[in-house]
């Protein structure tokens, strides 16, 4: 764990960047949920973000639904063409939990370094 900066982390995953990357991807974020790793940029991640949104506004499936722990019916688009995601109700609810706080964090350290003048 030394050779990451942890950003945000949930009950579900964390969200880092490799200290010491030698390719281009020193800006990306490394996003780890269930058993999948995601290297995305900025603009990828709000991008998942409003895909997640977009599932929890248009999906009535789960509300009174007994089984909403272990059934995986609800589909989110990742922001890498081809690939969706299979969730839960309560892993929708923790992934945008995830991203959403990985962006909060994001923002939050390119304003503190505008104002240290850095």
């Amino acid at each position: 764990m030394q050779d990451i900066n942890t950003i945000y982390h949930n009950g579900l995953g964390v969200a880092f960047q490799w200290k010491n990357n030698p390719n281009d991807d020193n800006k990306k974020v490394q996003i780890v949920f269930r058993d999948t790793g995601l290297l995305l940029t900025r603009e990828q991640l709000s991008k998942f973000s409003k895909n997640i949104n977009f599932t929890r506004e248009n999906s009535s499936l789960c509300k009174d639904c007994a089984e909403k722990e272990s059934c995986r019916v609800l589909l989110v688009e990742s922001p890498i063409p081809s690939v969706t995601f299979a969730l839960n109700a309560r892993e929708l609810n923790e992934i945008q939990d995830l991203v959403d706080g990985t962006l909060f964090q994001l923002d939050l350290d390119i304003y503190v370094n505008k104002m240290c003048g850095q």
